[in-house]
């Protein structure tokens, strides 16, 4: 739930923060952030994997939406929404780290 609610601001941060630099940059953030990780996954931790990765990548794809999250609030939004993002950016870290184990070890 806090990863999905994670995903879902940075969906959202990311378009919001670019459409005033570039609206195909904004386009093209959603593009990214939604389809590589419905793309690539490690087996085991989803039931349809496309393009099979090793773990890392799967990590590495959580922190970028984090990552993502996190610096296009802060980019777009009154610093006190960007720093709830900030709170729910590093709690779902902390609950990832027991995946991120298991995924290390895949």
């Amino acid at each position: 739930m806090f990863r999905f609610s994670t995903e879902l601001v940075a969906w959202v941060a990311a378009p919001w923060a670019l459409a005033s630099f570039s609206v195909p940059l904004a386009v093209l953030s959603v593009v990214v952030l939604i389809g590589l990780p419905a793309v690539f996954a490690t087996p085991g931790d989803k039931r349809q994997v496309l393009v099979a990765v090793p773990g890392p990548v799967t990590i590495a794809l959580v922190l970028l939406q984090l990552v993502v999250a996190v610096a296009a609030s802060w980019a777009a939004w009154h610093p006190v929404a960007a720093g709830i993002v900030s709170a729910l950016a590093a709690v779902t870290a902390v609950l990832e780290l027991p995946r991120w184990r298991w995924l290390l070890r895949r």
